[in-house]
C-alpha cells in the first residue's frame, strides 16, 4: 500500500449533542449547524445505536427534502426505504442508502425489527446550486456489493462506499464534492493510512474501540475534525484497541447554505420556493 508523506493532526474533538429524529428515534447528532461551513460539503452526520426498540422502533415517517444527498449506512438493523418516486429497498447488516433529493421528494425510513440491535449513520451531504433541483435519485447497496480490500483476519478491512482508497473504487463518486467515504476495522496495535486531498474538508468518527492520530487519540463516539495542514497529504492512525473507524473527507463547494428543516438550498427566497411546492404538492 502506498504510504502518505505527512498526515493530518486532530484539529478538535466534537462528543455530539443528544437529541431525537423521525417519529421520538434517539440519536446523536455529531455534526450539525455549527460545523456546516468548516466541513463543507457535508451538512450533517447522526449516529443511532440501541438494542431498546422504544428508541428506534417508531422510524422516520414520510418526509421532505429538497437541496442535497442523504448517505444512510446501516452498521446492524433492518431498515425499509419508501419514496414518492416509487422507489423500495431493505437496507441490512452493512448496507448503505444513497438518495439524492434534489428538486424534491418524499420519503420514510421504518425499522423492520421488533427487538435487537439498529445502529447506523446518516450524513448529508450539500450538492452544487446548479444541481439543487436535478431528478431525485436513489439505491440500495448491499453489504456484499460494496467494494473493500482487506480481511478481518489481517487484522485490516476498509469498506469503501465513495471516493477511492488504496486502488479500490467505491460504490459512488460524485464530481463536484469528490467524497471520500471509509469503514475501517483495525485490530488493536494496526496502523492504516488514507490519502486526502489537501483542499478537501475530512473528518473521522471512531464507533468501536480507540484510535490515536498524531499523538491524539480518539475514542468512541466521538467526532475528531482533521486540520486543514496544506503539506499533508492524508490520515495515519494507530488503533490502542480493536476499532472500527469512520474516515469522511469531501472538497469545499464554497457557496451560501440556507437551510430550513429539511430542506437545503442557497437563499432564502429558494427556502420559501421549497416550501411552497411541497405544500403544493410537487414533490409527490
Amino acid at each position: 500500500m502506498s504510504k502518505i508523506t505527512k498526515s493530518r493532526t486532530i484539529e478538535e474533538i466534537f462528543r455530539g449533542q443528544q437529541t431525537s429524529d423521525g417519529a421520538g428515534v434517539k440519536l446523536t447528532r455529531l455534526l450539525s449547524s455549527n460545523l456546516q461551513r468548516r466541513l463543507d460539503p457535508f451538512l450533517m452526520l447522526d449516529c443511532f445505536g440501541s438494542d431498546n426498540p422504544d428508541d428506534y422502533i417508531a422510524g422516520f415517517p414520510n418526509h421532505p427534502h429538497r437541496g442535497f444527498e442523504t448517505v444512510t449506512y446501516m452498521i446492524e438493523g433492518r431498515m425499509l426505504h419508501r419514496d414518492s418516486q416509487g422507489n423500495e429497498g431493505l437496507l441490512e447488516n452493512g448496507g448503505v442508502q444513497w438518495m439524492t433529493a434534489g428538486r424534491g421528494l418524499i420519503h420514510s425510513e421504518i425499522p423492520q425489527q421488533k427487538n435487537g440491535l439498529m445502529r447506523g449513520f446518516q450524513l448529508w451531504l450539500n450538492l452544487p446550486a446548479k444541481d439543487k433541483l436535478i431528478e431525485p435519485w436513489y439505491k440500495d447497496f448491499q453489504q456484499p456489493e460494496l467494494p473493500s480490500y482487506g480481511s478481518e483476519a489481517e487484522g485490516l478491512k476498509v469498506t469503501v462506499i465513495a471516493g477511492q482508497s488504496h486502488g479500490v473504487r467505491g460504490a459512488v463518486q460524485r464530481e463536484h464534492t469528490e467524497p471520500l467515504y471509509l469503514d475501517v476495522m483495525l485490530a488493536a496495535g494496526k496502523r492504516f493510512e488514507a490519502a486526502i486531498p489537501a483542499r478537501h474538508n475530512a473528518f473521522i468518527v471512531v464507533y468501536d474501540g480507540r484510535v490515536e492520530v498524531a499523538g491524539t487519540e480518539v475514542a468512541a463516539t466521538q467526532l475528531a475534525l482533521l486540520n486543514n495542514d496544506p503539506e499533508a497529504d492524508g490520515v495515519s492512525l494507530t488503533a490502542s484497541e480493536d476499532s472500527r473507524v469512520l474516515i469522511i473527507a469531501g472538497k469545499p463547494l464554497n457557496e451560501p447554505i440556507f437551510q430550513h428543516g429539511p430542506f437545503v438550498m442557497n437563499t432564502r427566497e429558494e427556502i420559501i420556493q421549497a416550501f411552497q411546492d411541497y405544500q403544493a404538492g410537487l414533490f409527490a
